[in-house]
């Protein structure tokens, strides 16, 4: 669990209770069948827009195909029954573990598309899945009456009691999404969601946490496509993976906000009745008006309210308080012992030996070679300076030796380790933290949060995580602003919380991409004592910089680059006076000047 989160889940527990219980006894007093069945349909449809949530929500993964699940979890509970008799209490779970085979069997590939690529592949399936099941004749289903023990077989003469068994379906899915979004895999997947290669580059496997949401995320579709069934006690395809199905998960989710616990349960309890009734009033004069109406709600919530109706009512009419509970609980205070530092979990590198080592590293773009056999070794507890004029390869030199960009040819080790071939993920685990010459932070998570997930990345537990956090925060001397969302910090704070990211996860070699951009002399004065005092700590730092003033203070040797080669390497003082250095950055005619 998620830093001492104990105090918001009972919080929200309470909260889930009470409502249930309304609900349910709300449920008591209808009479008329057909409004008892938009009250069993509320929490079926909010239940299936959790699902989607957790997914497109939390992880950012927009998915206009979630009928898949819905649809497999209701044929399932069909033909069980249909076929073998099965009881769908038991069909239920049963299209569980089939959704969840089919998740991982839909992640795995689509998963390597991004963005509206993903939105629209994961649109494919259940439309694969609809043509298929009408070849085989599946056109209609109907589930069979059993008048003995109606109940074990999810049948009911009283209305009442399916609206219990969807409240309690209800009730699970958001059980389940308040576990996650009060543990490490709801903040990987937020991290995810709002920037994936700074989530990479602290050490989340992206794609193993998509696909394990997806898992989660088609379990809970397919039980409320299950309990769909039994209620409508007719399937079809249309009615269960049509296009309809799947954007009543993502209207009510749009609706009532994403990335919440609520938001699905306040789209569904205001859209479906809405919905329902409309259709039951107009829908034989005006065909089709359950669709007119979630497209006038889709307009209208991204024009009044784009982040959803919980969260703009929460914003407006509740004082907003610190969302990390580690923050709430006072727990900021600097530990004795400085767990921020290199741990167990990075091998001890005695100082003074090679800690990296790059031979002959080429990388190129078509006919452009913006890295060509570069090579050069830095020792434990060394700051090398990476220089040279805008268009050099610096950054694209950094983005192979962490695994963003695949390298052409040569060799990277850290200790003796390739670092070459891995995922940006699994070149953090070795211990290598990554900052970057634009900062990436998760803006709408509060800045502590920021820093746990280069804790988590690094594979530390629970209570560590948040003391590795903590220790980092106070060694760039951003402790007092832990609970400011990333989005409201100024710039300096944005490239020290990146820095202490990076630190959290106790690396061994720290790669800096411009940290002093953008940053005011007395800024730079800042954020160069910090990393002067990582020095004495004997962290060893690859720095690349522009600030010329800034890189002969702190470190001890230079390596310039130029068109992508090594140009230079030695001492601060005599590269700078390096003749084919100035040429490189001033120009011959400069150099000639100067001569002269």
């Amino acid at each position: 669990m998620r830093y001492k989160s104990a105090p918001r889940l009972r919080r929200d527990a309470v909260a889930l209770a009470v409502l249930s219980a309304a609900y349910l006894g709300a449920s008591m007093l209808v009479t008329n069948s057909y409004y008892q069945l938009i009250m069993t349909l509320v929490p079926i449809w909010a239940a299936f827009g959790v699902s989607w949530n957790i997914l497109s929500g939390y992880g950012g993964q927009l998915s206009f195909g979630h009928a898949s699940f819905f649809g497999i979890g209701a044929y399932v509970v069909t033909l069980a029954l249909v076929y073998w008799n099965l009881t769908p209490w038991l069909g239920i779970p049963l299209g569980m573990i089939v959704a969840a085979g089919a998740a991982v069997l839909i992640g795995l590939p689509t998963f390597r598309l991004r963005g509206h690529y993903f939105a629209l592949s994961m649109l494919a399936y259940p439309l694969a899945i609809l043509y298929f099941l009408q070849y085989l004749g599946f056109q209609e289903m109907s589930l069979p009456m059993h008048r003995e023990h109606p109940a074990f077989f999810l049948e009911f003469t009283d209305p009442r009691h399916y609206t219990m068994v969807a409240v309690g379906l209800l009730v699970g899915a958001v059980v389940v999404c308040m576990l996650v979004e009060n543990s490490r895999f709801g903040l990987a997947l937020l991290a995810i969601r709002q920037n994936e290669l700074a989530a990479e580059a602290a050490g989340i496997n992206a794609r193993l946490w998509k696909i394990r949401a997806l898992v989660v995320s088609g379990m809970i579709a397919a039980a409320a496509g299950g309990v769909y069934a039994c209620v409508l006690l007719v399937v079809t395809p249309d009615s269960v993976f049509g296009l309809l199905v799947s954007a009543q998960a993502v209207v009510v989710t749009l609706f009532g906000g994403v990335a919440s616990i609520w938001g699905p349960v306040v789209g569904a309890a205001i859209l479906v009745p809405l919905a329902e009734s409309l259709n039951a009033e107009l829908g034989n004069i005006l065909p089709g008006i359950q669709g007119v109406v979630y497209g006038v709600a889709i307009i209208g919530i991204t024009l009044a309210s784009p982040d959803g109706l919980f969260w703009t009512v929460r914003d407006r009419f509740f004082k907003r308080q610190a969302e990390s509970p580690a923050l709430a609980a006072g727990n900021l205070a600097a530990p004795a012992s400085d767990p921020a530092r290199p741990g167990p979990m990075a091998t001890p590198t005695t100082s003074g030996a090679v800690l990296l080592k790059v031979e002959g590293l080429s990388r190129s773009f078509g006919g452009l070679r913006a890295v060509s056999l570069v090579g050069f070794e830095v020792d434990a507890g060394e700051i090398l300076g990476i220089i040279g004029p805008n268009g050099a390869g610096k950054t694209t030199l950094f983005n192979v030796l962490n695994g963003v960009l695949a390298a052409d040819e040569g060799s990277a080790t850290l200790a003796g380790q390739s670092m070459l071939g891995r995922k940006v993920h699994a070149v953090c685990r070795m211990g290598v933290g990554r900052t970057f010459q634009v900062v990436r932070s998760f803006p709408r998570l509060p800045l502590l949060d920021n820093v746990i997930v280069g804790a988590y990345g690094a594979g530390l537990g629970d209570a560590e995580a948040i003391d590795s956090a903590i220790a980092a925060l106070h060694r760039v001397g951003l402790a007092d602003r832990a609970g400011i969302a990333a989005g409201q910090l100024t710039n300096k704070q944005l490239r020290l919380m990146e820095l202490a990211r990076a630190l959290a996860g106790r690396p061994r070699l720290l790669l800096l991409d411009e940290t002093l951009a953008g940053l005011g002399r007395d800024e730079c004065d800042d954020v160069l004592a910090v990393l002067v005092r990582l020095r004495t700590e004997g962290m060893t730092v690859v720095i690349i910089e522009h600030t010329m003033h800034a890189m002969m203070r702190i470190a001890d040797r230079f390596v310039v680059l130029d068109h992508g080669r090594v140009l230079a390497s030695g001492q601060p003082r005599e590269v700078v006076e390096n003749r084919s250095v100035i040429e490189a950055y001033l120009g011959k005619k400069w150099a000639a000047r100067q001569d002269a």
